[in-house]
């Protein structure tokens, strides 16, 4: 007697099944070759991001009668498109990329020209096209990517079986860097400077040039900052953050209000916290861009040390992966580009940590993977998909 209660599955899709798996699981399957303790720190501090967005927007967004998860359901999309477009940048093969460096750059000046022509004004900086659905984009977190592309492809050639890029290579990343940072600056967007100019450092202090180069970019650097500071090309808003930087308790109501309320924010949450919406600093909404660039003070407060700890060290295991495919990398290109990456994600995430608890000025940037903001999210994507890139193409 036949049993009509069980479907039953066709020779054909047995054998379709079964060879998807047979290919999953081939050692030379890309899904075998990926950086997995890599995926599972960035997805860990994807979970935590969600969650302390959705802490941080809750409570205003149910006080103002509106959807108290739409803050968590964008970040989620945000997430979801940014992992579509890390894994497009993991398939294609990272010495196709460096081919098209160039291309990418022009890309990057482009979107920072659009920027200063139609875009918009958001806290002082206008740094954002508004795009339909309520989407915006910000071009400077792309230019990080294609800088670090190019800088890779600039230093990363070796001439004559030499061990190190010639002078003219090191002029030309100097170069080139030059016109995204005077763009980024018309902004103006300072933090973003900073990330750039420590990434290029990074690539140029790795890439095996002489001592020289290094100690007259540090000089450089610090006689930019005095002809900034002798010219007075400081915003009053920029200049009031380095003020409250080396005199944070001078105005507490003031231009020092964000910094002390972020301090108090994270005293208050103890070992374990206060719990997952129970912040009386953050449900008291006196902490301003919580779920941006204080985002790390609900995890300070709503988790207490240990949460909070807990993010710090999962950057930190993303830092060490990032260092480990730097190594491994079977070119110089594939190392350079993991340095930078590297260089940006460790300086950008102790800037923002160090702008909560006082040991850094505010600028602005958001935690790598936490903070709420598509662009952010889909250019750390886009770096993860070249980290795994440069992994996945390297030797065992």
């Amino acid at each position: 007697m036949t049993d009509w209660s069980t479907p039953r599955s066709s020779p054909y899709s047995i054998r379709r099944r079964e060879s998807l798996r047979d290919r999953a699981l081939d050692r030379d399957s890309p899904l075998r070759r990926l950086d997995w303790i890599l995926l599972l720190a960035v997805a860990l501090l994807c979970a935590f991001g969600a969650l302390l967005v959705w802490g941080a927007t809750k409570p205003q967004q149910v006080a103002a009668g509106f959807d108290p998860n739409a803050y968590l359901k964008k970040d989620i999309l945000n997430i979801g498109i940014g992992v579509g477009l890390g894994s497009v940048a993991a398939m294609v093969d990272y010495r196709t990329i460096r081919a098209y460096a160039p291309v990418v750059y022009l890309a990057s000046l482009v979107g920072l020209i659009a920027v200063l022509v139609h875009g918009e004004t958001i806290n002082g900086s206008h740094s954002w096209i508004h795009l339909p659905a309520g989407f915006q984009v910000q071009p400077s977190e792309f230019a990080k990517i294609a800088l670090i592309v190019l800088a890779g492809m600039l230093l990363g050639e070796r001439r004559d079986g030499a061990n190190a890029p010639e002078d003219r290579d090191v002029w030309w990343t100097i170069g080139l860097t030059a016109p995204p940072v005077f763009l980024i600056l018309a902004q103006p967007d300072v933090g973003t400077v900073m990330v750039i100019a420590v990434v290029v450092f990074g690539i140029v202090s790795l890439s095996g040039v002489s001592a020289k180069w290094i100690v007259g970019i540090l000089a450089a650097a610090a006689l930019g900052v005095v002809v900034v500071m002798h010219l007075h090309l400081l915003q009053q808003y920029q200049i009031d953050r380095l003020t409250n930087f080396t005199n944070p308790h001078k105005d507490t109501q003031g231009f020092g209000y964000n910094t002390h309320q972020a301090r108090i924010a994270i005293g208050s949450g103890g070992w374990l916290g206060q719990g997952l919406f129970h912040g009386t600093q953050t449900n008291g909404q006196f902490v301003p861009e919580q779920q941006t660039d204080f985002v790390f003070t609900v995890a300070g407060e709503e988790l207490g040390l240990v949460g909070a700890g807990l993010i710090v060290l999962l950057v930190g295991v993303v830092l060490w992966r990032g260092l480990a495919i730097a190594a491994r990398a079977e070119d110089s290109f594939g190392t350079l580009v993991a340095v930078g990456i590297v260089c940006w994600f460790g300086f950008q995430a102790f800037e923002n940590i160090g702008m909560t608890v006082g040991i850094m000025p505010v600028t602005g940037l958001p935690l790598p993977f936490v903070s709420y903001g598509g662009s952010s999210m889909f250019a750390n994507m886009l770096a993860v998909g070249l980290l795994q890139n440069v992994y996945i193409r390297s030797g065992p």
